[in-house]
């Protein structure tokens, strides 16, 4: 028996059953982590039953509809983290991801057992050209995802555009505390189960907190990195989520990551990234297949153990 902590996945999934499984048998394979599932309530229904029967798989029974750009994010992730504590498991890490992830290097767990206090997630600077985000009030309709010109995007450039100049027409009339700054970065992150118990105390002693966030947008790229970034454990922060992404630079894709593809395998596989996303097997189940067949999160690990157990015998 493994004296070794397991780990514990967070998923927030919304499509591609099929290829949400094969996430999961990559994290679960080696037998070193349990996999969380929170399925979007709009696909609830169509996908409970075909994510992967078993004893190391959850699917959440409450599901909420999570929008891009919206406070649902952050809704969608305080219900797995709850479900994590609630467990009662003693795990090394939280690990937030979504069902267009796959692993892309082995050694991910050797990692985190050499880094046990470490939390990993990005970091950006916060100046005029983004704290708009956090410091306007942006109606429902604003917080949505545009692939194309639309009338809503002219309004989110022209509200933005006045707030850098000094003019904030429509101000974030929330409370926010003296004292505490604001931090931001990629949503994804790596954090001990201590800071992800230390998450939710915080969150559940201080209503002000999550009551700024609720008309932001983008708060998911704030929330938790904000209130880490404002706690003892900032000293422990690695900027580095491991994760491998693509952004788009045109009016269609540059508020989302482009699909990876075979043709990106090298690139990938060159990176120092454990994590890559976003795939989907619609558009190249090869690339998916790929990965799947080579990398699993324990491997490294795994491998190490078995040698060392074979040199003593």
């Amino acid at each position: 028996m493994s004296s070794t902590l397991r780990t514990a996945y967070i998923l927030q999934i919304h499509k591609n059953p099929e290829q949400v499984n094969k996430f999961i048998h990559q994290l679960i394979s080696d037998d070193q982590a349990d996999v969380y599932v929170h399925i979007d309530k709009r696909s609830y229904e169509q996908m409970r039953n075909k994510i992967l029967k078993n004893e190391h798989v959850k699917v959440l029974d409450q599901a909420v509809i999570c929008e891009w750009g919206d406070i649902s994010q952050v809704d969608t992730t305080i219900l797995l983290l709850r479900e994590v504590l609630a467990s009662q498991k003693d795990y090394d890490f939280v690990c937030l991801r979504s069902g267009q992830d796959l692993l892309v290097k082995n050694g991910f767990k050797d990692v985190l057992i050499n880094n046990h206090r470490n939390i990993y997630m990005t970091l950006r600077g916060v100046d005029k050209r983004n704290s708009g985000l956090m410091e306007i009030n942006w109606p429902k309709i604003a917080r949505k995802r545009y692939t194309s010109f639309h009338p809503v995007r002219v309004y989110r450039s022209m509200v933005h555009s006045l707030y850098r100049k000094g003019i904030n027409l429509f101000p974030n009339q929330n409370e926010w505390h003296k004292g505490y700054s604001l931090f931001n970065g990629a949503q994804w992150f790596s954090i001990p189960l201590e800071v992800a118990e230390y998450m939710i105390d915080f969150i559940d002693s201080n209503p002000w907190y999550y009551q700024y966030f609720e008309n932001t947008l983008c708060p998911d790229e704030w929330f938790f990195h904000t209130i880490i970034m404002n706690s003892h454990y900032k000293v422990d922060v690695v900027n580095d989520n491991f994760m491998y992404v693509n952004w788009g630079e045109t009016i269609e894709t540059r508020n989302s990551p482009l699909d990876l593809k075979e043709k990106d395998i090298k690139a990938i596989e060159e990176s120092s990234s454990f994590f890559a996303r976003k795939f989907d097997e619609g558009v190249d189940q090869l690339v998916i297949d790929y990965f799947v067949e080579r990398y699993c999160f324990g491997k490294s690990h795994i491998a190490k153990k078995e040698t060392a157990t074979s040199n003593s015998s």
